[in-house]
């Protein structure tokens, strides 16, 4: 689950090249409908209906150009530097850029044709020179400098926005000599080539599938899942069921196919996504992507990757963050061998003379949850279709935090016809802006879960409201078959929302304060999962698809004592992939064998042979794509922790719908975006810092294992 966002105006991203000068667009706006301004209700919205790779070429060189040349006049202002006549037109420059690459990182993301990769093959390089020729340009730079020095003058806005200003233009390189950014712009062009790459080689892999013609190879699946299967193979002309190499579509064989060979066709296919030697094998980018950050950290200062893109963080060092995962690590190790002699038990008693391997893990776990909890996941997707939690989804924040939804699909453009949009307004009936929802899996999207915001909130002048997604990879199974969705993809969902959330409660003026730290990102999301299972929502919105009844208390009674049941396993494959990540970016050298590394990784730390990685290293995508989660994975453990501590709040304050606790965390939290440090405003909220204790024992593990 990631969340990408639209880069704050302002600050450039890293790259490379020449800031040219120029004081028209290279087509006007008329001509390519990709450059004009977004037009229509709620504040204007993107022309989704208009978008087409064709039109990209010429909107680049256009908004590039313009974004150019707001740098450069901020750059050659005569007048002294001010934070007026710097900082104001910097929050204010290349909107026009702002706003065509969010067509385009949307659609990478979600309409991945061949077309769209070119294009990103092309482009990103250029984009990456043409950032870092704005960090790189002296006059630039040295305004921004003028105004940092002289910054106590200013409020207390001003100054953060001033020095988390300057401190980016460092750590981006702008104190460097001519020659040293000359090298760092050809490690930023590099970098993206190779980004760009490893996300074409994934994607390729993740767009294959095993096809099954003989129905008895998929007994025990779900019919809801076989019909999902069968309609994929129709879509690829194939006769058949046709299980496609996503995780959306892969997990369901693995919990429920009792035939032992496909579970491990089916998991080995997945596990080996850009690892089969082939034209989409990832290891040799991904150790290019490596020695190309370790040579550009050394470029800048910094002894690993890790600790470069640590400084603006939460937990501020990589020891930090590997603290918090060692502290938490051997209770999961500890708790997954519990779990192997429970399954392994299960499968002795049923004859079968077998050892429990990965691709039986998820399978018999589930025998071990029905004969302990009297608990079978089929019988909780009937009371999850798929429109019931989202509007329960709503729900939930109309009650928390005064937000109102009206839905209005069909009225503004989208870019796929099953997409729903909402306008949003707050308590007072005031316009928040409007929210979307693309939910299901298709060609050439990419897996996973994530949010966008198409545009963010602000209140310096000209103020602008907000434009929130979501984006999930949901199966859609044969026309009119009701969609239900598994408990985990029900809290995927609020965990996704959770992020539009915290978009659209942002009341920031400054949009270079409305960027939260990579450590800080997942907590509002991760928050908000704690309200699917309240009593309200279930009785509401969780009610059988067929029936209308509200799920009984004593199928709720299971799955709340049943809500540690499996948390070595889950623990653990999502722990190792955010170790290894952080050993992996830790390589002072950046010399790695991606294939070689991952297993020495994992064997230092003893990983159990039953599970592998959440995301190996060949598939990982956080990792890969793009620097976004680069030595940065181990944020969701982060955010977590403060998550657990902050429900804990409202439990403390007697109901998960405490008015009070909601609003504080709303103001002091969840609107502010990053107005102040995110650990002083945490502190602020609870009266301390995040107790990793309320982790573990929202995770039922020992206590002790914190001290």
């Amino acid at each position: 689950m990631q969340y990408l966002v639209a880069a704050a105006f302002g600050l450039p991203l890293i790259g490379a090249g020449t800031l040219v000068a120029t004081d028209a667009l290279a087509q006007s706006p008329t001509a390519n409908p990709l450059l004009a301004e977004w037009t229509g209700t709620y504040g204007g919205v993107p022309p989704w209906d208009k978008v087409k790779p064709e039109l990209f070429p010429a909107a680049f060189e256009a908004a590039l150009a313009e974004r150019a040349a707001d740098y450069r006049r901020i750059a050659d202002d005569p007048a002294a530097p001010t934070f007026a006549n710097t900082f104001v037109p910097m929050q204010l420059a290349g909107q026009r850029y702002g706003r065509v690459m969010t067509l385009f990182g949307v659609m990478t993301g979600n309409m991945n044709s061949p077309a769209y990769q070119a294009l990103d093959r092309e482009w990103s390089p250029k984009f990456a020179a043409a950032s870092d020729a704005i960090t790189f340009d002296p006059k630039l730079f040295a305004r921004i400098e003028a105004v940092y020095k002289a910054r106590t003058k200013l409020d207390a806005q001003q100054q953060r926005l001033v020095t988390r200003t300057y401190d980016s233009y460092v750590r981006q390189g702008a104190k460097l000599n001519a020659a040293q950014k000359a090298q760092l712009s050809a490690y930023n062009q590099q970098l993206a080539s190779a980004f760009s790459d490893f996300s074409k080689r994934l994607l390729a892999d993740e767009g294959t599938a095993i096809l099954v013609t003989d129905e008895a190879q998929l007994a025990g699946v779900p019919d809801s899942v076989k019909a999902v299967a069968k309609a994929a193979a129709a879509e690829r002309g194939q006769t058949g069921w046709a299980i496609v190499n996503t995780r959306s579509a892969v997990d369901p064989v693995l919990t429920f196919a009792s035939d032992r060979d496909l579970r491990e066709k089916v998991w080995r296919a997945f596990t080996n996504r850009g690892d089969n030697g082939d034209a989409n094998d990832t290891n040799a980018v991904i150790a290019q992507i490596v020695k190309l950050r370790a040579d550009r950290a050394h470029l800048l200062g910094f002894r690993t990757h890790a600790d470069w893109r640590m400084q603006d963080t939460m937990a501020k060092t990589p020891a930090a963050a590997m603290d918090l995962m060692l502290r938490v690590w051997p209770a999961a190790k500890a708790r997954v061998g519990e779990e192997v002699r429970d399954m392994q038990a299960i499968a002795d008693k049923s004859g079968v003379k077998i050892t429990i391997e990965p691709w039986d893990y998820r399978f018999y776990q589930e025998q071990v949850r029905k004969a302990r909890y009297d608990l079978d996941q089929a019988q909780l997707k009937p009371y999850f279709e798929l429109n019931n939690i989202i509007q329960g989804s709503l729900y939930a924040a109309n009650r928390l935090y005064g937000l109102n939804f009206k839905e209005i699909t069909g009225t503004v453009p989208v870019f796929e016809p099953n997409m729903r949009v909402w306008h949003v307004t707050d308590r007072n009936g005031k316009e928040v802006g409007l929210f979307y929802r693309d939910d299901f899996a298709r060609t050439g999207k990419r897996s996973g879960a994530w949010a966008n915001t198409y545009r963010g909130q602000r209140n310096l002048a000209p103020a602008q409201n907000v434009l929130s997604s979501n984006n999930n990879n949901f199966a859609k199974g044969a026309k009119g078959e009701p969609i239900l969705i598994s408990l985990d993809d029900a809290q995927t969902l609020f965990h996704e929302f959770g992020h539009a959330i915290h978009a659209m409660l942002q009341n920031v003026t400054y949009p270079g304060l409305a960027g939260t730290p990579r450590d800080f990102v997942e907590y509002p999301s991760q928050v908000n999962e704690h309200w699917l299972l309240t009593r309200d929502v279930l009785d509401k919105y969780a009610r059988h698809y067929q029936t209308g009844a509200a799920m009984p208390q004593a199928l709720l009674d299971k799955i709340e004592a049943s809500k540690t049941f499996n948390q070595g396993f889950a623990t653990t494959e999502y722990l190792s992939s955010a170790i290894v990540d952080m050993k992996l970016h830790t390589v002072a050298d950046g010399i790695v064998d991606p294939d070689a590394f991952e297993r020495k990784a994992l064997a230092e730390i003893g990983m159990p042979r039953e599970i592998v990685m959440r995301h190996r290293l060949p598939q990982f995508n956080h990792l890969f794509s793009s620097d976004s989660y680069s030595a940065g994975y181990y944020s969701y453990l982060w955010s977590e922790t403060m998550d657990a501590d902050t429900f804990a709040a409202f439990e403390e304050a007697g109901s998960p719908w405490d008015k009070a606790t909601a609003d504080r965390f709303a103001k002091i939290l969840l609107s502010t975006g990053n107005e102040t440090d995110r650990a002083e405003a945490y502190r602020a909220f609870r009266g301390r810092d995040p107790d990793v204790n309320a982790l573990l024992r929202k995770r039922g593990f020992p206590t002790g294992a914190a001290k």
